[in-house]
């Protein structure tokens, strides 16, 4: 479980009411659950809580519930629109968050829902797929055929699925794990893993149609939800170049360019974070990072500037406003193209 959000409580939820709060974004990186990696990327943060913001305003007017309640922008809550400059706060509904105890590697969820009673963090992500990227899970986990696709194996480029595909992982353990539909709905409690479906796929086609007006395609994403009232609602953030990918003429331009840029120029560290996965998974321990021998290096100043600008101009392109100080799309990937 990592996160390059801070969290900010104004009001705690309590079982009975959602309480308030704010995601503060920083500027810090993880790539394969490490956490948080040795360099900050400049304006990241506020790139995603922008794209966030726009994302969660159409959802809402879309009719779709969230736990958005704006920016914080000199001291006031307001509408994306109204930020003058790049905001790093999102004011939120808070839900709770029961503990999940575990065993090694086996987690109690009974437990966990006991005490979440009727309000609460759906402990899953919900994960929607409408191409399968080069550095996509699913290749590892299923086969062309089982989705339609005339392939014997999967090629060496992004593969555009008949139609979008819905899977659920999980979302506190150590480690994530994908599950069947059976072993998500156990986990997701009162909520109900059909609505969660739906609510993804809503959340997927704004996205794709958002990205697709500013020339972008979005190729997968994820969404979290909390539970409260009998209803689902989009929690978290959603759409945004850490959550989802996205692609500008089969150029990626998301976090995936990162995890890329790892694979290619610190193999052995990659490596070493899948031989301590596998040894923890083996050992029945929890926290794999403690079984890791190697840490990463850090980013070259040029591939910071190149990834800098890829979040910023890609979130001007999005949201449709010049907010962020960066160059034109079509420079920003032809610098990634370039590292």
């Amino acid at each position: 479980m990592t996160s390059v959000k801070e969290f900010r409580v104004t009001e705690p939820a309590t079982p009975d009411a959602l309480g308030r709060g704010a995601f503060v974004f920083t500027d810090d990186y993880s790539v394969f659950d490490w956490g948080k990696m040795p360099d900050a990327i400049p304006t990241k943060g506020a790139s995603l809580c922008a794209m966030g913001a726009a994302n969660f305003e159409r959802l809402e007017a879309a009719g779709v519930p969230t736990h958005y309640r704006g920016v914080v922008a000199a001291g006031e809550v307001v509408p994306i629109a109204e930020a003058a400059s790049p905001p790093r706060e999102m004011a939120i509904d808070l839900t709770r968050v029961p503990d999940l105890p575990h065993r090694g590697r086996s987690y109690d969820y009974d437990a966990f829902h006991d005490g979440a009673g009727d309000t609460y963090l759906v402990p899953l992500e919900v994960v929607f797929r409408n191409t399968v990227p080069v550095g996509s899970s699913l290749r590892g986990r299923a086969d062309p055929g089982e989705f339609d696709l005339a392939y014997d194996t999967w090629p060496d480029e992004p593969v555009e699925l008949p139609a979008p595909v819905v899977e659920f992982s999980t979302k506190f353990e150590e480690s994530d794990r994908y599950l069947s539909r059976a072993e998500a709905d156990a986990i997701a409690g009162a909520a109900d893993v059909d609505e969660l479906e739906r609510v993804a796929h809503a959340v997927n086609d704004l996205v794709t149609e958002t990205a697709a007006e500013a020339g972008l395609a979005h190729e997968d994403g994820k969404i979290e939800c909390l539970y409260v009232d009998g209803e689902v609602r989009v929690a978290d953030v959603v759409g945004t170049f850490d959550e989802n990918r996205f692609a500008v003429e089969g150029q990626e331009l998301s976090k995936e360019v990162l995890r890329q840029y790892h694979r290619r120029t610190q193999p052995g560290w990659v490596e070493a974070i899948e031989d301590a996965k596998a040894a923890a998974t083996a050992q029945d321990v929890a926290d794999w990072r403690a079984l890791c021998d190697r840490e990463p290096e850090p980013l070259a100043d040029h591939v910071i500037d190149a990834v800098r600008d890829m979040y910023a101009a890609g979130a001007n392109a999005y949201i449709g406003r010049a907010l962020f100080d960066a160059p034109p799309v079509s420079r920003a990937v032809a610098t990634i193209r370039s590292l």
